[in-house]
């Protein structure tokens, strides 16, 4: 009829493609970000279960550095890379039996530790500054007369020195209160529940010579996160690229004109 105008409606799928939404490029870069990222992602977790070995410190003798019932990760080291100032998981049946024991290493094989000098524990005559103890607390609570460390051995000191059965409680031990390299399963690089991170690095035993370099754990957790970013990335481009096809292609309506 003359006059009328009448409408076209276009159709949903915007022709006659039933493939999946988005460029067949996108979709094959996605699927390689997720490859890529279950990559990194498990490699991320295996590597940190062959070099670390978790544990919960049972008691407040770390404190203020791992607080009674946290959860620490140690790297799982040789005795012999133990350095000055480090915290150490060990097991020694003249302290504890059959029970790992986290202290402080503060004085190694042929050291002479001593406490104390102007309010300061010694080392080779050298005062230690010790900021992670505890606010207002002393270097000891008791003398540590002069000691001698053997080779192949450890003086190890609890943080919170007050309550801590460490190496100043066994003085009258055959070693006079120290332990075995060979004792020492892990080095403790961070406090992960509660996520307090990495432990700070004792610079106060500097000038006796290099401290320990700080394990993987941060390049470990860099390959986990962008693991998981790349899988949570990739995974969702199917999603939002069939999302981004409907806005495109909602129905339009097309005057034709009169007839």
């Amino acid at each position: 009829m003359g006059g009328e105008s009448t409408t076209r409606t276009a159709p949903r799928s915007g022709g006659t493609n039933t493939g999946p939404v988005g460029s067949r490029t996108g979709h094959r870069l996605s699927g390689l970000a997720v490859a890529l990222g279950l990559v990194l992602f498990l490699g991320g977790f295996a590597w940190g279960a062959v070099v670390y070995r978790p544990y919960t410190v049972p008691t407040s003798s770390m404190a203020p550095t791992i607080d009674a019932g946290e959860r620490v990760l140690a790297q799982r080291v040789d005795g012999g890379e133990i350095r000055r100032g480090d915290v150490v998981v060990f097991t020694d049946k003249t302290w504890v039996s059959n029970a790992p024991v986290v202290k402080r290493v503060v004085a190694v094989g042929g050291d002479t530790v001593a406490c104390c000098t102007d309010g300061k524990l010694t080392v080779n005559g050298k005062q230690i500054d010790e900021p992670y103890l505890p606010a207002g607390s002393a270097a000891e609570w008791k003398t540590i007369p002069s000691v001698t460390v053997p080779e192949g051995r450890l003086f190890l000191l609890g943080d919170e020195r007050q309550g801590s059965l460490d190496s100043s409680a066994h003085l009258t031990d055959a070693a006079s209160g120290t332990v075995a390299r060979s004792a020492v399963t892990g080095r403790v690089d961070a406090v992960v529940w509660p996520m307090d991170g990495m432990l700070k690095q004792p610079t106060g035993f500097e000038k006796l010579g290099a401290l320990s370099s700080p394990g993987p754990l941060r390049t470990i957790t860099i390959l986990i996160v962008a693991g998981a970013a790349l899988v949570l990335g990739g995974g969702a481009y199917g999603p939002v690229a069939k999302l981004l096809g409907r806005g495109r292609s909602r129905t339009r309506t097309e005057p034709v004109g009169a007839r």
